[in-house]
């Protein structure tokens, strides 16, 4: 049995959600390893949605195990509210079914008020990132500073003040030089306090546990938020998340070794899509955008803000493969396509009058690249609901494979609805 790491291959927002639980149902263990409250999910179990920011998609299901990462930045406010709602839902959630990371970093009110000072400043001059003013880049800016509250650490409260100030002498000279009034102490132990028993009653150490887990046999599914195009080293930088979102992170996310990863999964749209800032060549501005956009209901789970559309963009995802060792994709929203005379889909990019065939590093030439398209005959009848290849419209099982050749990797799964049913499984990640 291979252990299955699941990452977006495009902008994020590709439909891991449904993927994520169609996968936990075989799973033992569902750990998120990078990320926050930026990212959202939704699932549909049974004709109920859950929309879940922060919580791995195994919570909703009774008998998994869900594992929140010590890659993951964690508000412990907004933590014990997305617990709340799952419970007012129906959903047992506790420490059988859910565990935290002790050595986890924190989210806390001053790195969201710093966020959104950023943004809209940064708004001001137009030159915003497009973040979810969650405080998740802050937070990530502490940890890799040494200077970061962790989850542990709401377990010793005689410490916390020692950590408090540690942690102020930063921020506080940075709201100095922006004119703000300074953070208090006092202020932000009270919000360590009140948010320390929502927390508490799940820490663990996690990665002990998934070790013992994997030495058990129990099969692991590691879940990553965004995608691996707004990868920190990887993506479309600067408009990129605070983490690294390539399937590399789930080692270091999590505490288990490289060889625990047997397979890795990619997801992308059967088209792309984008929210916020940043390079996109196969934008569309269009009629055709705008159809595309209101067929596939595209917008953001946590921001609610309507997402760009465009083409698929085989240049992107070929070179996600690469950074992220994808062994097979999950294509999803396929019957999206249906009804189109024609299909574009972009197989190079052209730059200052060159033909290229990867996404330049650099932000200059990145705002300079143009696609170069092949265009694909589309299909009039149906593919929705698909769950056999038979039910498929030829052309759609033609641009299925033109994909698979394009970006150098196989379709392991096509998702042809958003019910968790009407999927085709083609290569069981799990049996590699």
């Amino acid at each position: 049995m291979a252990n299955v790491v699941v990452v977006g291959a495009q902008w994020g927002d590709e439909g891991k959600g449904k993927i994520v639980d169609w996968l936990s149902e075989k799973a033992d263990v569902v750990v998120r390893f990078q990320g926050g409250h930026n990212a959202g999910h939704t699932l549909v179990i049974d004709g109920t949605t859950y929309k879940l920011s922060l919580l791995p998609s195994g919570v909703v299901r009774k008998g998994k195990l869900s594992v929140i990462g010590n890659g993951v930045v964690i508000d412990p406010h907004a933590f014990g509210a997305e617990v709340e709602r799952l419970k007012d839902q129906g959903v047992e959630v506790s420490r059988d079914s859910l565990r935290i990371a002790d050595n986890a970093t924190l989210i806390l009110s001053l790195h969201r008020e710093l966020d959104a000072l950023r943004e809209d400043a940064a708004a001001a001059s137009g030159t915003k990132i497009g973040t979810t003013k969650r405080g998740i880049g802050p937070a990530y800016e502490d940890k890799a500073g040494r200077r970061a509250i962790r989850v542990q650490d709401l377990a010793d409260p005689q410490m916390l003040p020692q950590r408090i100030e540690r942690l102020l002498v930063h921020h506080n000279a940075i709201r100095r030089g922006l004119g703000l009034e300074e953070f208090s102490a006092e202020v932000l132990l009270e919000e360590l306090t009140s948010a320390a028993p929502k927390v508490l009653p799940y820490i663990d150490a996690t990665w002990e546990l998934l070790d013992d887990k994997r030495r058990s046999g129990a099969r692991i599914l590691f879940e990553g938020a965004q995608g691996a195009l707004l990868d920190v080293d990887h993506g479309t930088y600067p408009y990129v998340t605070s983490s690294n979102t390539v399937a590399g992170a789930a080692a270091a996310g999590s505490g288990l070794g490289p060889k625990a990863i047997g397979y890795v999964l990619g997801i992308a749209k059967a088209y792309t899509t984008r929210v916020g800032e940043g390079p996109f060549p196969t934008e569309l501005h269009d009629e055709t955008g705008r159809l595309i956009g209101e067929r596939g209901r595209e917008f953001g789970t946590v921001t609610g803000r309507p997402r760009r559309c465009g083409w698929f963009d085989a240049v992107a995802v070929r070179q996600t493969v690469r950074t992220s060792g994808i062994d097979g994709i999950a294509l999803t929203k396929l019957d999206i396509l249906d009804g189109f005379d024609e299909i574009k889909v972009c197989t190079r990019y052209r730059l200052d009058g060159k033909e290229i065939d990867r996404l330049p590093a650099s932000q200059a030439e990145q705002a300079r690249i143009e696609p170069v398209y092949e265009t694909v005959e589309g299909w009039t009848a149906s593919s929705q609901g698909g769950r056999s290849w038979v039910d498929l419209p030829a052309q759609a099982v033609k641009y299925v494979r033109r994909i698979e050749e394009l970006i150098g990797c196989p379709v392991a799964l096509l998702s042809t609805s958003p019910e968790r049913d009407d999927t085709i499984l083609v290569h069981d990640p799990f049996q590699d």
